[in-house]
């Protein structure tokens, strides 16, 4: 009662000192109103109940950039899955017009071994393929400016190169000969099996008569590859000695009576054995060629045979690539480089040629040197034999261009015959 009493009286409550009230918090600060393109700021941080510190804000995010005229956007961020499994690699991105796409990533492998090597670049691939063969034949740097010069003082013309020369028949027909006489000889021979009924009892004849030695063959042609011409040769005469038994109109089709028989492989045999007797004849006959005079009656000989060869050469040249594969497809590798030794040997018979103009000349002019000068015979005499060394260097320059080039001793040849002509036509 005596407490309440107290505390009600005025007087004691007067020394009492009371404290103040807490002033009023802050009133909160106005939003700022986002400027055009710039970033909102982050909401404020609310206080903790238990009086820690509060985490440090978060970074802002970076400013979007405007991607540029022509440039790919960037992909979006990939959004994370419920799982936690790794999210699933991006798509490749589209190439530009005009420009090369990356190369794909590597593969890891398990066991830790090396990645293999990178294929090789697109330009090294025309490096690879059959080698040129080699040859003893060049270039002159003098032949086609002394043929040029000769050509004008001997014929009155500024004509560069050799003379045009129409292609011959063999040239025109090539090897190979006509396909339409293959196909009405053909024809005329379906007609008249179809007349004799005795035909095909002779063709069933050899049948059952040559069935072991055909099939002997048989397996011999399927399984025969070389790239050795004398071994070509060979085998081939083997196959001819187990079929000359059967008649000549009659063997194809004795043959398409045994299932699977390379008929084929066996005409492209025949083809490249005949082939290269042709061209191996050619060399034979070139480097058994007697050069003895007289020169004239020579090089009327040798032009003929070496206007008949040229064309048959050339047009086989131009088809020695598809022959090539051909061969190949039955695994006959053809060995070309008796085109060469053909070249080669011509070179070498053309050389012969003017080594005998030389020597002639040689001997006339001895001759001459034991006449009388002025003598009535003089001045024929040096016209004939001038106009000799001219078709005999001639000759040798369609020989160089037939042939792509010559030799040390053809090039020597070439000048000493050149500075001869040059030396009639001064005195004369």
């Amino acid at each position: 009662m005596a407490a309440s009493s107290l505390a009600s009286s005025p007087i004691l409550a007067s020394n009492i000192a009371v404290p103040p009230p807490p002033p009023p918090p802050p009133p909160p600060p106005l939003p700022m109103m986002p400027s055009k393109g710039s970033v909102p700021a982050p909401p404020p941080t609310k206080p903790l109940k238990n009086g820690a510190a509060p985490p440090p804000p978060p970074p802002p995010p970076p400013l979007p950039m405007m991607p540029l005229k022509g440039s790919v956007p960037p992909p979006p961020p990939p959004k994370p899955l419920k799982n936690g499994a790794a999210p699933p690699p991006p798509l490749p991105m589209m190439p530009l017009k005009g420009s090369v796409p990356a190369p794909p990533p590597p593969v890891p492998l398990k066991n830790g071994a090396a990645p293999p090597l990178p294929p090789p670049l697109f330009g090294a691939a025309k490096n690879l393929g059959p080698k040129r063969p080699t040859t003893r034949l060049k270039r002159s740097a003098q032949m086609g400016n002394l043929y040029r010069v000769l050509k004008k003082k001997m014929e009155g013309t500024n004509q560069e190169g050799p003379i045009p020369e129409g292609r011959s028949s063999q040239a025109r027909r090539g090897l190979t000969g006509n396909s339409n006489g293959g196909k009405q000889g053909m024809a005329d021979t379906i007609a008249e099996i179809t007349k004799k009924s005795s035909y095909f009892q002779q063709i069933e004849k050899d049948v059952k008569k040559h069935a072991k030695s055909i099939m002997e063959v048989k397996g011999a042609i399927t399984n025969f590859q070389t790239k050795d011409m004398t071994e070509l040769l060979k085998f081939h005469k083997y196959v001819e000695s187990h079929l000359e038994d059967l008649i000549d109109e009659g063997q194809v089709q004795v043959l398409a009576r045994f299932e699977g028989f390379p008929t084929k492989k066996l005409e492209t045999l025949r083809t490249a054995a005949a082939l290269y007797l042709k061209l191996d004849a050619i060399v034979t006959n070139l480097k058994i060629w007697k050069v003895v005079a007289p020169l004239s009656q020579l090089l009327d000989r040798i032009e003929h045979y070496f206007n008949k060869i040229k064309g048959e050469v050339e047009a086989f040249e131009r088809t020695k690539d598809e022959e090539a594969k051909k061969f190949q497809t039955h695994s006959i590798n053809f060995d070309f480089n008796i085109i060469i030794r053909i070249k080669e040997s011509m070179v070498d018979v053309s050389s012969s040629c003017m080594e005998l103009a030389l020597q002639e000349r040689r001997e006339m002019k001895a001759v001459e040197n034991k006449k009388t000068p002025g003598s009535k015979t003089e001045r024929p005499t040096k016209d004939c034999t001038t106009k000799l060394l001219w078709k005999t260097f001639h000759f040798a320059f369609r020989v160089y261009t037939f042939a792509g080039g010559q030799d040390d001793r053809a090039e020597q040849l070439t000048r000493e015959l050149a500075l001869q002509i040059e030396s009639n036509l001064q005195h004369q």
